[in-house]
């Protein structure tokens, strides 16, 4: 039995433009955060061996000369020429090939998968190495475009001769096709994308040059803290700073551009305000919100506490330009991108010379938001207190929601009380087929489907159903082999699209949805009426 996914509604101008960004800023995002892991070794690398680094080393961190006595043999290295003119083989190390090689060529491949499957991977990658040995900057924003243009033209590609080819032929043709392809576009790319990504590359660097020069960076916080709460900022993020970060780091050994959006300071001020001076449902549930904010990276829980009061993204910006501003003065900056934004992940990519810095830079920017966000609640604590709350936090969290898009588990346990709808039907026996592999989808299929499975799972073994399978994953990489989907209810027309003959379960709230009850209520009586034939 397959679900049916409500009527969408119908969206307003501005709404749709948000929407789409949103949108934009998700496919952003599906290319970046799978490879993550990829971004965290390169900064951990770098923090370690390159010449400033905590365990400097020549060899690991391509700076050694290779043409000494005694120098390690056997590594690879390039030739360059020193200040004076003279000539040496230097190490290429690890930090080097990483950034240029193979950071640029995981993000083309994910967002090729994302655009045509396995295929498009490879052929994005193909692409992709054209345009990274067109130019001299790290290809992140090359890789961006490229990546997925590439996978979209073998799509078309394949659409022309789709289910022309004669018996016998097809794999012939898929690989001469993805070859023929994925050559052309790496020429092409060489040619004709690599100089226009690489001035698009320096007229950004000249940009964030400007505003430091014009000592304006702590105002990018006027624009990524609202962007933030409305969920605009991973185009922000993912498509501008990340790539930015990645070329200072490579000039520089490190960037502050990978704590303007990642600083969990600003969000943990308005917490600790609201812990202290909220009233109501807010007052108690800031605590625990604070744990998965700082300590679990997850910013999006203090989002709500911000839409119950506007006015509290002063707070936000306020706080959020001061940790901009003390990395300027102390010269802090990470090595990497922190992700998620949890004080641990700051630490771990923060540079050997800017512990101090960036240190500061959170404690500062949750002082200020802490003292913006003090009063303006305390300007309006006796209404608050008068009308019993300081907000409605579940109105708050259900817009959260929708400016995100879709749920999240997170969010969700913020109003541990609500009764969430069910979107779809469990649990009708024989109606049904046996369960066995379940899917939960989500955009990046790294969040909120994560927490969702962990809980199915933990019902599911404390029923003795461990035979059932459950496991996440991003909607653009679904298929028909599993027996059931669980994705958001925004999200459920768009996972019907990538597996159309799969049944589909629609939830609001990942943590805590009586479809989990209904599944496993539909496993456990499949599996006795099986036994008691």
């Amino acid at each position: 039995m397959t679900t049916t996914a409500p009527a969408a509604p119908t969206l307003s101008r501005g709404r749709t433009a948000q929407v789409r960004l949103q949108r934009f800023g998700a496919f952003l995002t599906g290319m970046i955060m799978p490879n993550l892991p990829a971004f965290l070794a390169w900064g951990l690398i770098t923090a370690l061996f390159i010449a400033v680094g905590w365990l400097p080393n020549g060899v690991l961190g391509g700076f050694g000369n290779a043409d000494l006595p005694g120098a390690w043999q056997g590594a690879a290295t390039q030739l360059v020429q020193a200040d004076d003119g003279t000539t040496f083989h230097q190490y290429l190390g690890l930090v080097g090939p990483m950034v240029t090689y193979l950071l640029p060529l995981l993000i083309a491949n994910a967002g090729g998968r994302l655009v045509h499957g396995e295929r498009g991977g490879v052929v994005a990658t193909i692409a992709t190495l054209g345009i990274i040995v067109g130019s001299t900057v790290p290809m992140f924003l090359g890789a961006m475009i490229v990546g997925p243009l590439a996978a979209w033209v073998m799509r078309l590609v394949d659409g022309l001769w789709e289910g022309r080819i004669r018996p016998g032929f097809e794999m012939l043709v898929n690989m001469f096709s993805a070859a023929i392809v994925g050559g052309a576009l790496s020429v092409g790319a060489f040619f004709g994308i690599a100089p226009l990504v690489t001035q698009l590359s320096a007229w950004l660097g000249d940009l964030v040059g400007w505003l430091a020069d014009n000592h304006l960076l702590p105002a990018m916080a006027l624009v990524v803290e609202p962007a933030k709460v409305l969920f605009l900022n991973n185009a922000i993020g993912n498509g501008v700073l990340v790539p930015l970060g990645a070329q200072q780091v490579v000039a520089d050994g490190k960037s502050l551009l990978f704590l303007v959006e990642a600083n969990p300071g600003p969000g943990l001020g308005i917490l600790l305000a609201y812990a202290l001076l909220g009233v109501g449902a807010a007052r108690s549930t800031a605590p625990g919100a604070i744990v998965v904010q700082f300590l679990g990276g997850i910013h999006e829980v203090y989002f709500p506490f911000v839409l119950m009061k506007p006015a509290l993204i002063l707070a936000a910006i306020a706080g959020g330009a001061t940790g901009i501003a003390t990395n300027v003065v102390m010269g802090s900056g990470l090595v990497g991108p922190a992700a998620p934004g949890s004080i641990f992940a700051v630490y771990a990519q923060t540079a050997r010379d800017s512990y101090l810095g960036v240190t500061l830079s959170v404690v500062l920017s949750a002082a200020v938001s802490f003292l913006v966000a003090a009063v303006i609640l305390r300007a309006t604590r006796k209404r608050d207190l008068a009308a019993g709350e300081s907000g409605d936090l579940a109105a708050a969290v259900a817009q959260t929601e929708a400016n995100k898009g879709r749920s999240s588990a997170a969010l969700g346990a913020l109003v541990p009380g609500a009764s969430p709808e069910v979107g779809g039907e469990a649990g009708q026996g024989a109606d049904v087929a046996p369960v066995r592999l379940v899917v939960f989808a989500c955009d990046a299929g790294m969040g909120s489907s994560v927490m969702g499975a962990a809980v199915l799972r933990d019902k599911l073994r404390k029923a003795g159903a461990d035979e059932v399978t459950v496991v996440n994953k991003a909607v653009a990489m679904l298929d028909d082999s599993a027996d059931l989907v669980i994705s958001q209810r925004e999200l459920t027309a768009r996972a019907r699209l990538r597996a159309p003959t799969t049944r589909h379960l629609s939830v609001d709230n990942f943590m805590s949805s009586p479809v989990y009850d209904q599944v496993v209520a539909e496993v456990v009586a499949a599996r006795d009426g099986t036994a008691a034939r």
